[in-house]
C-alpha cells in the first residue's frame, strides 16, 4: 500500500518525564489526542499541586481536534482531563472502567456537562477521521488498560502506552499478543512504546506474588493494617479485599478518591468483594483492631494525603495507633524518593510497624522491564521506533535495547516533549519545535506561576524575608522617621534583638547620605550588609513613600 500523506507526531507530555503523557496525532489539520495526565511536584516546587502538560499547541488549534483517545485510568494519563475538555470540545473514547473513573474525575471537577463521552471495548475500533484506531488489552496495574493501533493514509503506527507481559495476571486477561503479531504481519511504521523501566534487567514479576506477600502482613499484624495504593489501582484493592477476607477482617476506604474509584470498579463489575466484607470508616474506628483493614492513599508520602497526614499526626478522621501496621503498597516515583523515606521514618516513630517494597514484595511495577520491551519490538517488527514515557536517561537506555533487537539505529528517534516527528513516505524525521514545558497548577491558578515564582518561593523557604519600610522627606529625602523591619524564616526572635537595631541604623545611614537612588539601591545595600553580617541571602523587599 502507497503512503500517502504527512502523519505529525506530537509528544507534549511524558518524554523527559515520568507522568503528565500526552501525544497527539495530526493528519490534513485533523488532530487525535492520546491521553492527558498530570505529574506530582518534585520537593523544590513549592505550593504546587501538579503539572499538566503544555498543549497550547491544541489550544490554538482546537477546532481541528477531532478526537480524544486514552489508554487507562492511572492520574498520569486522565488527570488532566478536566482541563482539556475546558479548552477542548472534542469526543473523548475510552474502556468502560477508564471512562467511569473520568466521569468521576469530571464530577468533582464540576467540568462533567458538556462532555462527550463515548465507551468502546478492547478488541474493538472506530474511526475518527483519517484515523482508524484499534484498542486491544495490555496487562497494567489497573483493569481495562489498553494499548492502540492508529492506522492512517501515511502509515500504521502502534501506541503502547503503559503495559507489562503478565502470564498470570489478577483479572485473567493477558495482554492480546496474537493482535501485536497481526500489526507485525500488517507493517508497523511506527512504534512507540512505554520506556519506565528500561533500565531494569530481565522481566516484571506478575501481580500474583504479591497474594502472598499480602496473606503473610494480614496474618502477622496485631492491630489495624492501613494499605496505602494509588486510588487508581484496581486490582491491589482486590488483592487486599481477598486478604481482609481470607484473615476474617472488615475491610473501609479512606479518601474521597479511593472511595470512588472503588464504588465505581464495584459498579462496573471489576472489583468482586462482597457487601459483608466493607463497612464504612466510622463503624471501622469503633471495631477491634484486629478486625479492620484500611485502604487509603498517600503511599507517595504526599502530605495532604491520608498517609502524610497520619505520619505527621494531622489528620482529622483517625490517628495512628501502637501497633498499626501501615503499607506502602507502590514503588517510588523518581523524584520522591527523599520524601517516602521521610514518611516511614515518621510513621515508625509514631509506632507503627510499616511494610514497604524494600522489605516485603507487597508491590510490583506495571511497566514492562528490559527483556519485555525487546520482545514487544521482536514481536510488531517496526520500521521505526520512538521510545516514550520516561526521563531522557529511560528513552536513550530504550532507545539502545531496539537497536539491540535489531531496529536499524538510524530509525530510532529520541525526543523529548515538543519535538514534532514527521512520518512520509515511510520515513521519519524531526518536524518544527514547539513549547512542551510544564504547567503549574496552583489552587484555581492554572499556568500563571513560572519558574521564576518557583525560584522566589525556593529562596524563600530557603532563606526568609526581609521587609523594610522607609519614608523620606520629598524634598530632602531624609527619613522622617526610623525605618520599619518585619523578617519571617531568617533569624530567630533572639538574634533579631540584637541584628535588627543594626540593620536599621545601616539603613539610616544609606537613605540619608543620599547614596541612593530609588528602592532597588537601599535594597541591594541591606542585602549586602546582611550577607557580611550572617552569610546567609534572604529576599530584601523595600517600601518607599515620599510625603512632606
Amino acid at each position: 500500500m502507497s503512503k500517502q500523506g504527512k502523519l505529525k507526531i506530537i509528544p507534549l507530555g511524558g518524554l523527559g518525564e515520568v507522568g503528565k503523557n500526552m501525544t497527539a496525532y495530526e493528519f490534513q489539520n485533523k488532530i487525535l489526542v492520546v491521553d492527558a495526565g498530570i505529574m506530582f511536584p518534585s520537593n523544590d516546587m513549592i505550593g504546587i499541586d501538579y503539572i499538566v502538560p503544555d498543549y497550547e499547541y491544541l489550544r490554538g488549534r482546537a477546532g481541528n481536534v477531532i478526537g480524544i483517545v486514552i489508554t487507562h485510568g492511572h492520574e498520569d494519563h486522565i488527570g488532566a482531563i478536566h482541563h482539556l475538555l475546558n479548552d477542548i470540545n472534542a469526543p473523548l473514547y475510552a474502556t468502560p472502567l477508564t471512562l467511569g473513573l473520568i466521569e468521576g474525575k469530571l464530577a468533582r471537577n464540576n467540568a462533567s456537562a458538556k462532555a462527550d463521552l463515548n465507551e468502546v471495548e478492547a478488541g474493538g475500533s472506530i474511526e475518527i477521521g483519517p484515523f482508524k484506531v484499534e484498542f486491544f488489552h495490555v496487562c497494567h496495574s489497573i483493569p481495562d488498560a489498553v494499548a492502540l493501533g492508529i492506522t492512517t493514509p501515511a502509515g500504521l503506527v502502534v501506541h503502547m502506552s503503559d503495559f507489562k507481559f503478565d502470564q498470570t495476571p489478577v483479572d485473567g486477561w493477558p495482554t492480546d499478543y496474537a493482535k501485536l503479531a497481526e500489526f507485525s504481519q500488517r507493517g508497523v511504521d511506527v512504534l512507540l512504546s512505554d520506556s519506565t523501566n528500561a533500565e531494569r534487567p530481565g522481566w516484571t514479576p506478575s501481580e500474583k506474588v504479591i497474594g502472598p506477600a499480602f496473606d503473610k502482613v494480614f496474618a502477622e499484624a496485631q492491630g489495624r493494617v492501613i494499605v496505602a495504593t494509588f486510588a487508581s489501582l484496581i486490582s491491589r484493592v482486590q488483592q487486599v479485599a481477598d486478604a481482609a477476607a481470607k484473615h476474617g477482617r472488615k475491610m473501609t476506604f479512606a479518601g474521597p478518591s479511593m472511595v470512588d474509584n472503588v464504588k465505581i470498579a464495584r459498579k462496573l463489575g471489576y472489583l468482586e468483594i462482597p457487601d459483608e466484607i466493607i463497612v464504612p470508616i466510622d463503624q471501622a474506628l469503633k471495631m477491634q483492631d484486629h478486625k479492620v483493614a484500611i485502604m487509603c492513599t498517600g503511599s507517595q508520602g504526599e502530605p495532604s494525603s491520608i498517609v502524610g497526614r497520619l505520619a505527621a499526626g494531622t489528620n482529622r478522621q483517625f490517628d495512628l495507633k501502637q501497633g498499626d501496621t501501615v503499607v506502602l503498597s507502590s514503588h517510588p516515583i523518581p523524584g520522591n524518593e527523599e520524601t517516602i523515606s521521610r514518611t516511614i521514618n515518621r510513621l515508625l516513630h509514631r509506632g507503627a510497624e510499616v511494610i514497604y517494597d524494600a522489605i516485603a514484595p507487597v508491590h510490583v511495577s506495571g511497566h514492562a522491564s528490559q527483556e519485555e520491551q525487546k520482545l514487544l519490538i521482536n514481536l510488531v517488527q517496526p520500521k521505526h521506533f520512538i521510545p516514550i514515557h520516561g526521563e531522557l536517561r529511560h528513552l536513550r537506555r530504550h532507545a539502545k535495547l531496539a537497536v539491540e533487537v535489531g531496529v536499524e539505529e538510524d530509525n530510532v528517534m529520541v525526543v523529548e516533549n515538543g519535538q514534532i516527528v514527521v512520518l512520509a513516505g515511510g520515513n521519519l524525521t524531526l518536524g518544527e519545535r514547539i513549547p512542551g514545558g510544564y504547567v503549574f497548577v496552583d489552587g484555581d491558578s492554572v499556568g500563571e506561576i513560572d519558574f521564576g515564582v518557583m525560584r522566589e518561593r525556593e529562596k524563600l523557604a530557603r532563606a526568609g524575608i526581609f521587609l523594610i519600610d522607609i519614608s523620606v522627606d520629598k524634598l530632602s529625602g531624609r527619613l522622617l522617621h526610623e525605618p520599619e523591619i518585619i523578617t519571617r524564616g531568617f533569624v530567630s526572635p533572639e538574634d533579631a534583638e540584637e541584628l535588627l537595631p543594626e540593620v536599621r541604623k545601616h539603613i539610616m545611614d544609606v537613605v540619608n547620605n543620599g547614596g541612593w537612588e530609588s528602592e532597588k539601591d537601599i535594597a541591594n545595600a541591606v542585602r549586602s550588609y546582611l550577607y557580611e553580617e550572617t552569610k546567609r541571602r534572604p529576599m530584601v523587599l523595600v517600601t518607599l513613600s515620599r510625603t512632606r
